[in-house]
């Protein structure tokens, strides 16, 4: 097995011999239609502060590979920790048992284009384990000292290296480095024996430098402790259907659930998306253009390469409210006629890549976002978003708020508590009323499920007004 003190990730400068794994993953391909040796090695980095308390201190790093061969809609896939040219071997035969290879012309390979959208280096090693300590009680002291409500402070700092080596048929060799760090903080207070929470994040794929400074994690804090003072406040949330307004930036994992899973190839080349049989029609309001951009320089959900080695792509959904794009695996693209979007994804190498987001967001519009709340005359205003789901075939979809307010006749009333947002994304999308032009994106905090796969996303909008959305709360 590979020594976990190498410096850099390269399998075929250690333990693998290049020509002798081409050539058994060359047989294992005959007669198939694509396929490729995924090989990867990741160490990750957390501490965990509670209650003045260093509670967890975490190092961990994996390594191996995954085979897969492709036939049709068939998949082949075997996978092992132990990276030697006999282990791969007996993948080889494992992945060829799935498949009936009748075939003799490979897909094309990916283009490559040797772009880097992340800063280079090692997260994990930038600070000592004191430092990184230290920075936590440093944030705990302080949380603590803004405001004597404040009972208890939870933060956690994380931080990995993800380094893949792709070997494809015909001999392309393709490598990526991806760095990802992570700040978390949540402040809870207590007044007049009421507890409430409130929590910020950030991170990305940058360097570890850009969340210890104070710069970054004392507005967070800050933050934090606002939303926690603000729902202490905050009163039970009306129920029913009404118009509402969301806030620019986080509220885009409404659009990510919503419509951007709809969007994903597999299940429209299955047909069991709702937006299936609609490519080039109008399936949004005027305006409405939906991009997904893993070329986002440190963004969370960015890849210089997929994990099938296609480069990252700025790719267009929807524009101005007309259906242009899915998003697409190799796979899948091959068996709709199309071409490979690079949202090719996987956790990890035991896990076969699959289509995927990486930052989709949706552009600005022109509309002054003080001007669209001004326009909201009996709805609410929903700012952060907490947990969600969506049925892809109907594209009906629930969201629980962490902060929104009620609204009437253009005036904020007061924050309310126990909100839920439930619609579906096919009509939301055509009611789509005003959209703002102040587009941001969320601070490096997302991650999306899928098949029992996780991977880091990005989202983001400008301020948006959806009329007629169905608004659960506890206040009838």
């Amino acid at each position: 097995m590979i020594n976990i003190l190498d410096k850099k990730f390269k399998p075929f400068e250690t333990h693998l011999d290049y020509n002798n794994t081409l050539s058994i993953l060359e047989n294992a391909v005959k007669g198939a239609d694509d396929g490729e040796l995924f090989l990867e090695r990741s160490k990750t980095e957390s501490f965990s502060l509670q209650q003045n308390t260093l509670k967890n201190a975490a190092y961990g790093n994996i390594q191996g590979f995954g085979l897969r061969i492709v036939k049709g809609r068939k998949t082949g896939y075997a996978h092992s920790n132990d990276i030697t040219d006999s282990s791969i071997k007996r993948a080889s035969k494992t992945s060829i048992i799935a498949l009936n290879a009748n075939k003799d012309t490979l897909s094309r390979r990916p283009k490559v284009k040797n772009s880097k959208f992340y800063s280079g280096g090692n997260p994990i090693n930038e600070y000592s384990v004191s430092k990184k300590i230290e920075l936590l009680k440093e944030i705990n002291d302080f949380a603590h000292q803004l405001d004597p409500r404040v009972i208890q402070a939870s933060i956690n700092l994380s931080a990995s290296i993800q380094e893949i080596s792709i070997l494809r048929p015909g001999g392309q060799h393709l490598t990526d480095s991806r760095p990802m760090t992570r700040l978390n903080i949540t402040v809870i207070v207590e007044h007049n024996n009421q507890r409430e929470s409130g929590t910020t994040g950030c991170g990305g794929r940058h360097k570890m430098a850009m969340l210890v400074d104070d710069k970054c994690w004392k507005p967070m804090v800050v933050e934090a402790l606002r939303i926690a003072v603000l729902n202490l406040e905050a009163l039970p949330a009306p129920a029913g259907v009404m118009d509402v307004v969301l806030g620019p930036g986080w509220p885009g994992i409404l659009l990510h659930e919503a419509i951007g899973h709809g969007l994903e190839g597999d299940f429209n080349r299955k047909k069991t998306s709702v937006f299936s049989e609609l490519m080039g029609k109008e399936i949004a309001a005027k305006g409405v253009t939906i991009l997904d951009d893993g070329t986002i320089p440190n963004r969370r959900g960015s890849v210089s390469i997929d994990d099938e080695g296609t480069p990252g792509a700025k790719n267009t959904l929807i524009d101005d409210g007309k259906l242009v794009g899915f998003m697409n695996d190799r796979q899948n693209a091959r068996l709709m006629g199309l071409i490979s979007t690079g949202n090719g994804r996987r956790e990890s190498y035991a896990h076969p890549p699959l289509p995927r987001m990486t930052n989709t967001y949706m552009l600005a519009g022109s509309n002054d976002p003080s001007n669209i709340l001004s326009e909201l005359k009996d709805g609410i205003y929903a700012v952060g978003f907490g947990g969600g789901q969506v049925d892809i075939t109907n594209g009906k979809f629930v969201f629980s708020c962490n902060e929104a307010y009620q609204v009437k006749n253009g005036k904020i009333l007061h924050p309310i508590k126990g909100a839920t947002i439930i619609g579906d994304g096919a009509t939301a999308l055509k009611n789509i009323r005003a959209i703002g032009n102040d587009l941001q994106l969320d601070p490096g905090i997302g991650s999306c499920g899928k098949a029992g796969q996780w991977v880091p996303v990005g989202v983001g909008q400008p301020t948006l007004m959806i009329g007629g959305l169905t608004v659960g709360g506890i206040k009838i």
